[in-house]
């Protein structure tokens, strides 16, 4: 273990009773995507203790800081997203959500904290620092456009231009104290389908006189499954999945229209322009033939996420360091979406997990339910591993 890697440690270890802090008050208080004014304002507080320089209102409510090491070099940038999500909290703990119908149900709660974390021990660290750290607090993940877009318009990945971007998000899949890697392809693309399917409705008694809205939507949802079955390229992972249909009919009514919302998911954008094209062309044509109408729009989300090699296998070495190898695994391809997949399209980006699983404890729940949770000790591992990659790989900046 090199002396800077014993520092961080001890530094992390010290810290650690003020991130859990920052998470349970954060937890508590959680806020919606572009409404995070109160998250905003605790973390431009807390780094000014820190006499770190800031910018806020960056994309609305986030903030930007920048820590100057003592030795001239390139800069990294470190992420954590604010956002709560619109979940009732059913947890029975201390710091449960006091904004009803409003819950920390993704870690953006603990990915704030780790980062306050890591600006604490970074701050400590100036005089082993080579160039700067860039600190982007960032709104809006779960909503589109995506917070991360906001801030790359207005200028988060220059004046400095960070030469790669970390981002650490929790993984409920993996134990505390593990963390997980992937280069490449890791996440998906994610847009939203809106589907109306138009015709004549009427008594269900008597079908010749109507046109089969329901009918229609059921041949169009099936034939749509083509998409992925037939026409992608099967190297190509792709999701088309439709989560509601609203058909408001009766037993014996076929109502005059049937709404249709799906997502369709990939990792190649030439592909998914493509599918795009393909699912209205398809979807029009089968409404015609059996005599109605469709009207099939896509909301485009974000796009897929891919970690550079060069910058992921840099940093899988170094927590491998930090942690020892036997807590650092390989992930699967994830077929969920991520907004640092903006930043991941226009710099070199890693983006990894840190796992917060305690089955002992119970502390099991998946992300975006009003169970989840997360095992705190994770927190220690959270901010001093984003502190030791950030610093370690910018003196090796690729």
């Amino acid at each position: 273990m090199n002396s800077l890697n014993q520092k961080i440690h001890k530094l992390a270890e010290a810290v650690t009773a003020d991130v859990v802090a920052h998470r349970r008050h954060l937890h508590a208080h959680p806020e919606l995507s572009f409404q995070e004014h109160q998250t905003s304002l605790y973390v431009q507080n807390e780094l000014k203790k820190l006499d770190v320089p800031f910018q806020a209102g960056v994309a609305g409510t986030g903030v930007v800081g920048l820590i100057k090491g003592n030795k001239p070099g390139p800069v990294v940038a470190l992420r954590a997203d604010m956002d709560a999500l619109p979940i009732i909290e059913a947890n029975n703990v201390p710091y449960k959500s006091t904004q009803e119908g409003v819950m920390h149900a993704c870690g953006h709660d603990a990915h704030t904290a780790s980062l306050l974390g890591a600006a604490a021990i970074l701050q400590q660290c100036r005089d082993e620092m080579r160039g700067s750290i860039k600190l982007i607090f960032q709104p809006g993940e779960e909503r589109l456009p995506g917070g991360a877009s906001l801030m790359i318009a207005e200028g988060v990945l220059q004046n400095p231009a960070p030469a790669h971007i970390l981002g650490q998000h929790v993984m409920p899949f993996l134990d505390a104290g593990q963390v997980g890697f992937r280069s490449g392809m890791y996440m998906a693309s994610a847009d939203e389908i809106t589907m109306t399917v138009r015709g004549k409705g009427g008594h269900a008694a008597m079908p010749h006189q109507n046109t089969d809205t329901v009918l229609i939507t059921s041949h169009i949802i099936v034939a749509l499954q083509q998409i992925v079955s037939r026409i992608a390229n099967p190297t190509i992972p792709s999701v088309l999945s439709f989560g509601k249909v609203t058909a408001n009919g009766a037993f014996n009514i076929i109502p005059n229209e049937v709404v249709v919302l799906g997502t369709f998911r990939t990792m190649n954008e030439k592909w998914r322009k493509e599918a795009h094209v393909r699912m209205k062309e398809m979807a029009e044509a089968i409404a015609k033939a059996m005599g109605g109408g469709c009207d099939f729009s896509i909301n485009v989300g974000y796009p897929f996420l891919v970690n550079d090699e060069a910058v992921t296998r840099l940093a899988r070495r170094h927590a491998e360091d930090y942690m020892g190898k036997d807590k650092v695994v390989e992930l699967d391809l994830w077929m969920a979406a991520e907004d640092f997949a903006y930043y991941s399209q226009v710099t070199k980006a890693c983006f990894y997990r840190l796992g917060t699983r305690n089955e002992a404890r119970g502390i099991v729940s998946a992300v975006h339910t009003p169970t989840f949770d997360i095992d705190e000790t994770a927190l220690e591992t959270g901010c001093g591993l984003m502190a030791y990659l950030a610093m370690q790989t910018i003196a090796e900046a690729v």
